[in-house]
């Protein structure tokens, strides 16, 4: 009778997502389809490190977030800054200098027609106007931001 050992071949290096070295110890961190050295995977905002067995890690616009964090900037994202009423995190949302709409609340003040991605409007004084209604062509500096459908957060780093 022969015995024989089956020896597995050496694992493939790894390397780390976060900063690009060699993986050397005995297990493997694992996370958003990526390994990371545990010191390694940390958060966007607060530099918390998430490596810690029963650290939550989330994703979203391209960051990585602690659970605070995440709740902070994606959980609820406040109020509609026309109709007051709360917009829930996964909503899509129009923004417009830093204020943030329901879809169906972005509309011009004067003819309560709603804009759309794309379309050319007007912004005063927290006031949304569409190009054909914008009060007076001399506030008009020749150029309209265009307006864009976004998530609440873009993928800048909102820290």
């Amino acid at each position: 009778m022969v015995n024989s050992q089956v020896s597995a071949a050496p694992p493939a290096p790894r390397w780390c997502a976060g900063c690009g070295g060699k993986i050397a110890e005995r297990f493997l961190l694992f996370s958003m389809e990526r390994y990371w050295h545990t010191r390694c995977l940390k958060c966007s905002c607060c530099q918390a490190q998430l490596g810690d067995i029963g650290s939550s890690c989330y994703s979203k616009g391209g960051m990585i977030l602690c659970r605070s964090d995440y709740i902070r900037l994606f959980g609820h994202s406040g109020a509609c800054s026309a109709c007051g009423q709360s917009i829930p995190a996964n909503e899509m949302v129009m923004r417009a200098q830093g204020n943030v709409y329901h879809l169906k609340c972005f509309s011009c003040a004067t003819c309560r027609n709603r804009l759309m991605p794309g379309d050319r409007f007007h912004y005063m004084d927290g006031t949304v106007f569409c190009e054909h209604d914008r009060p007076g062509a001399a506030l008009l500096s020749g150029h309209l931001p265009r307006l864009q459908r976004s998530p609440v957060l873009t993928d800048q780093k909102v820290c």
